[in-house]
C-alpha cells in the first residue's frame, strides 16, 4: 500500500470524482457495496433478457466487466486484511 494525493473534483456520495496523480483523467470512485449492487444488478438483468434473446451478448459484457472489477476489488481487501463492505455470497 501507497499513499498519494489525489485531486478530489467532487466528493458527492456514491460519485465521488477524483484524478490521480498518475493520470492525465478523472475518474468516479464506486464505493465496494455499490458495485455489489450493480454485479447483482447486472445479473438479474443478464437472467431477464436470457442467453438467445437479442441484447444478452451486451449485456452479459458489461455484466462480466463489472464482476471483473469486483474480483480485483476483493482481491486487494484481502491482501490488506480490510473486511468486505457486503456478505460475499454467490449473487
Amino acid at each position: 500500500m501507497r499513499e498519494a494525493s489525489v485531486e478530489i473534483l467532487s466528493d458527492r456520495t456514491n460519485a465521488a470524482v477524483l484524478r490521480h496523480p498518475d493520470r492525465k483523467f478523472s475518474g468516479v470512485l464506486v464505493q465496494g457495496d455499490t458495485l455489489y449492487t450493480l454485479c447483482y444488478r447486472a445479473d438479474a438483468a443478464c437472467r431477464e433478457i436470457g442467453r438467445s434473446s437479442p441484447g444478452f451478448v451486451e449485456a452479459n459484457d458489461l455484466r462480466n466487466a463489472l464482476h471483473s472489477l469486483l474480483s480485483h476489488y476483493k482481491a486487494v481487501l484481502g491482501e490488506h486484511d480490510i473486511p468486505l463492505p457486503f456478505s460475499d455470497l454467490p449473487i
